[in-house]
């Protein structure tokens, strides 16, 4: 049998491992901006709320707003934190740190205080961006004054909004909008981008690091993932090769951006690859359903990226309200596993693929992704994206690369994989094995070098000493028609050590009882596998982005587990 590695290009692949894979000329990342800048000066380049700016008009005020980072003081390799929503801002802010030679670390808005004051002072920033709405900009503050920040830069909302709608949100939202002090902590954008200099040239190289990337931290405190302009842009142009001949090279793409840009499946399918390739980004700041199909249908996206929860709630939409997401071409869902009878009855309602990748922060994210001009293989997560070598390697010794067909630990070479963690030369030990970046997933590959996951290792439930796999019991529950939403944890068990339980959501008009869900599943799993209990929830934590996530029912069934 052979060894479980897999690579995808076009173009012929020698040996494997890092030199393995094809050359992707190194760019740095204001290089995309500089070239649609060139190339399509006039076309359409953001899109938010119906105001629309052209590549030239971003490209001015790009170079306007690095003048003003040199003038508060960033200097090259000073980290300047973005802590907001899907807005111009972002994509004005991002490639102006890029421009002054700075780092880019994305901040979720949502955080709380605690969280980010945490990734402020590990990243070391002492400049963060934010935006004028309260419940954001006055925790942003007071973490800002409580480490002494530099400077904090204020976005207002209004201000990227078309005329009138801006006038109706001062009157409309004014107490949501934040009183911004005139203190010589804070900076007005529009005072940002005031000056007509242009801004110093500095040296920047592709190696240098872009972007601190903070992983989600469910297992621990989050660590920054270093991804260098080199990395990004690689990512960038495996896209490129992933959608050839998908489209129209004539035709400007229009991308719904939707997921936030801070997350980096957003960051590298919809900011850097839609810059790359003179895309119009038409900017959502959250996903609300009936506000994306409306402008969706109000543009004409012809690309979508999404999670499965969206695509989900858009399986739920009538005939007429489906009609509107005529334009869209193609759409890629990422950031969770996607349910079969989900990306089924998407792609039989809207007759147009669906198509499921795989990745993480570490790599930029994407390591892999079913094709787009042919038939996806069932619950895979696709063939290694071009110029990316995947290996199966032992759980018990990830030295050992596995035979085809064997389940281990996937590992990921490339050159989008990043350049190590910030800070933190321990957990790079960890985490590279033999060059080989350790996904923490379990899979295997088939004869045809797709990937199949089969959990996440830190998910792993361990009865009686056999190993059980939380997404076998969330596949077999997905299976059953009245299931929206799936989750599986383990729970300590004073037999077995731990057992398996269910959280489900059911979609609406439809009904189950646990004892049915129970009989539905005996004959899916084995005993070992079948849960020790099934909830049924009106809903169940999510992420913001709309992932599933666990770490909350989690800390749920430990508070219950100490109360008895």
């Amino acid at each position: 049998m052979t060894d479980a590695v897999a690579t995808s290009d076009p173009r012929p692949v020698s040996g494997k491992g890092g030199s393995g894979h094809p050359s992707f000329a190194p760019r740095l990342l204001t290089d995309l901006l500089d070239h649609a800048v060139a190339t399509w000066p006039e076309r359409v380049a953001i899109d938010f709320m119906g105001r629309r700016w052209t590549y030239a008009e971003l490209g001015s005020l790009v170079d306007h707003a690095a003048r003003g980072l040199q003038d508060i003081g960033v200097k090259p390799g000073d980290r300047v934190g973005l802590c907001l929503p899907n807005t111009p801002y972002y994509v004005i802010l991002y490639f102006a740190t890029f421009r002054v030679g700075g780092i880019v670390v994305n901040l979720n808005p949502l955080y709380v205080e605690r969280e980010l004051c945490h990734l402020i002072e590990d990243s070391g920033c002492e400049v963060v961006a934010t935006c004028d709405i309260t419940s954001i900009h006055d925790k942003v503050t007071k973490v800002a004054e409580q480490l002494k920040l530099r400077k904090l830069i204020v976005c207002p909302i209004s201000g990227a909004l078309p005329t009138f709608k801006s006038i109706g949100y001062r009157i409309f939202k004014r107490g949501e909008i934040a009183q911004v002090p005139q203190d010589a902590l804070h900076v007005q954008f529009h005072a940002l981008v005031a000056s007509d200099k242009k801004p110093d040239p500095v040296s920047v190289k592709t190696d240098d690091v872009a972007v601190l990337q903070y992983t989600g931290g469910t297992t621990g405190e989050p660590k920054a993932a270093m991804l260098t302009h080199g990395n990004l842009t690689a990512n960038c142009a495996q896209m490129g090769v992933f959608v050839e001949g998908q489209m129209d090279p004539n035709e400007q793409q229009r991308i719904l951006g939707v997921l936030p840009l801070f997350h980096v499946f957003a960051l590298t399918s919809i900011l850097n690859y839609g810059i790359d390739n003179g895309a119009e980004l038409v900017l959502l700041p959250r996903f609300e359903l009936k506000q994306a199909v409306d402008t969706v249908a109000r543009t004409k996206c012809t690309t979508f990226y999404g999670v499965p929860t969206i695509y989900g709630a858009l399986n739920n939409l009538s005939d007429k309200d489906l009609a509107k997401l005529s334009s869209i071409q193609w759409s890629v869902s990422g950031g969770a596993p996607l349910p079969f009878d989900t990306r089924q009855r998407f792609e039989q309602r809207m007759g147009t693929p669906l198509v499921e990748g795989y990745g993480l922060s570490e790599a930029s994210p994407i390591i892999t992704c079913n094709p787009l001009g042919a038939p996806p293989k069932d619950n895979s997560a696709g063939p290694a994206f071009p110029g990316t070598v995947i290996e199966i390697r032992d759980l018990d010794d990830p030295t050992k690369v596995l035979p085809q067909g064997e389940k281990g630990e996937i590992c990921a070479r490339g050159p989008q994989v990043m350049k190590g963690y910030w800070n933190r030369p321990d957990a790079d030990a960890q985490v590279f094995v033999d060059g080989a970046l350790r996904t923490g997933d379990v899979g295997y590959l088939d004869e045809d070098g797709y990937l199949f996951i089969v959990d996440r290792m830190k998910d792993l439930i361990i009865a009686s000493g056999y190993n059980i796999y939380p997404r076998t019991i969330e596949e077999a529950l997905y299976e059953h028609p009245a299931i929206a939403e799936a989750v599986c944890i383990a729970i300590d068990d004073e037999y077995r050590g731990q057992a398996p339980k269910a959280f489900v959501t059911l979609k609406a008009g439809q009904s189950a009882t646990v004892d049915e869900l129970c009989d539905f599943l005996r004959d899916k799993l084995n005993k070992l596998e079948m849960p020790k209990a099934i909830e049924i929830r009106d809903e169940l934590p999510k992420t913001l982005i709309g992932k599933l996530s666990k770490k909350e029912l989690v800390a749920e069934e430990k508070e219950k587990a100490g109360r008895n």
